[in-house]
């Protein structure tokens, strides 16, 4: 379980890596091909999209960092998941700069003997105020960060 745990642990790198690099072809690589997202844009639901990644990739100026803390990973022989609160910052083309925290559930598989991932649900949570703004600037208690 030690290798396997490494092995998601790598593909999660890449993952971040590809983000900085702002390479749409290997973030869609770390998915399987029928992977479920649930991500923060519309729709509600969708698959990865090599064309629409390279396009959101395409409005930030320079690297975007993603980074995951309070991560909790757990493994199995063939099922893997993990919880996140996960921040992604950069700066968009339009100059403005961002700087989310977010949750993130990801589910891995093995796909002919390498991870991938198979399920990806990132949300915000919003104000129970009535006003449904999603609540982006909250920021992790110190204990979780």
């Amino acid at each position: 379980m030690q290798e396997d745990r490494q092995d998601i642990e790598a593909l999660c790198h890449r993952l971040g890596q590809a983000h900085h690099d702002k390479d749409a072809g290997a973030i869609v690589d770390c998915y399987a091909a029928d992977a479920v997202v649930y991500s923060l844009a519309p729709p509600l639901k969708d698959k990865i999209d090599p064309e629409g990644m390279a396009e959101w990739l395409a409005t930030w100026e320079g690297p975007v960092l993603v980074d995951a803390e309070d991560v909790d990973l757990v493994v199995g022989p063939e099922i893997a998941w993990s919880t996140a609160l996960n921040r992604i910052r950069g700066t968009k083309k339009n100059g403005t700069k961002e700087d989310i925290w977010f949750r993130t559930t990801m589910c891995f598989r093995k796909v002919e003997g390498e991870w991938k991932i198979a399920h990806d649900h990132s949300s915000t949570p919003y104000y129970m105020d009535g006003s449904l703004k999603a609540a982006v600037d909250l920021k992790p208690e110190p204990s979780a960060a």
